[in-house]
């Protein structure tokens, strides 16, 4: 069996459940929970920078981060199911990847802000300038074309949206009518969007 050390509110590890659900890789990963803050959890050892999603592999080896444990399952899967092949709906795909995951990155650096610090050593600039990253990712995703066969962008759009809900609430959705309705319809052909619901 593979390993997936991940948490259940990770959007990260969120993304590779998913991708492996679509490639009907599954029934082959186990997933172990890791805590990131706790030095003597074994993900340390693991991936030294401490971070998840990480993959254990059956001979040992480790795969991190998300971007790379995604292409190694497709490659498992036989190649170019969630990642296209074609450098037309490649690059793309792998751009509105690295679109969402900013998004991600910028929503986790806020939240950590709040978790690691007391109120009165909290910086509202930091903050201002991750949410602004946030704000700016939504704008260029509502006016984006998000159709075709599902891919990674797809997924970790999907996934970005899903951590903004669990942390911001539904403060997003007001302003992104396209987005929301590209989710409502994301949820309701990918069961495992549903079935990997972020908690805690």
């Amino acid at each position: 069996m593979l390993i997936l050390r991940s948490s259940p509110a990770s959007p990260f590890g969120r993304k590779v459940k998913i991708a492996a659900a679509l490639l009907g890789l599954t029934d082959r990963i186990e997933i172990v929970n890791a805590d990131t803050a706790d030095p003597s959890d074994s993900l340390r050892s693991q991936n030294p920078l401490g971070k998840i999603p990480a993959l254990v592999l059956e001979n040992g080896g480790v795969i991190y981060d998300s971007r790379v444990i995604v292409e190694y399952l497709d490659h498992l899967a036989g190649g170019v199911r969630v990642i296209p092949a074609d450098p037309a709906r490649r690059y793309p795909a792998l751009v509105m990847q690295a679109l969402a995951d900013g998004i991600m990155d910028a929503a986790l650096l806020q939240v950590y802000e709040k978790r690691w610090r007391e109120e009165p050593l909290r910086h509202a600039g930091w903050l201002a300038h991750h949410a602004d990253k946030v704000a700016r990712g939504l704008a260029a995703l509502e006016a984006s074309d998000l159709g075709g066969p599902i891919h990674i962008g797809h997924i970790t759009v999907a996934c970005a949206l899903g951590y903004l809900d669990l942390r911001f609430g539904d403060s997003w959705r007001q302003a992104h009518p396209a987005l929301v309705g590209w989710l409502d319809g994301f949820a309701a052909s990918v069961s495992a969007f549903d079935k990997t619901r972020p908690t805690g």
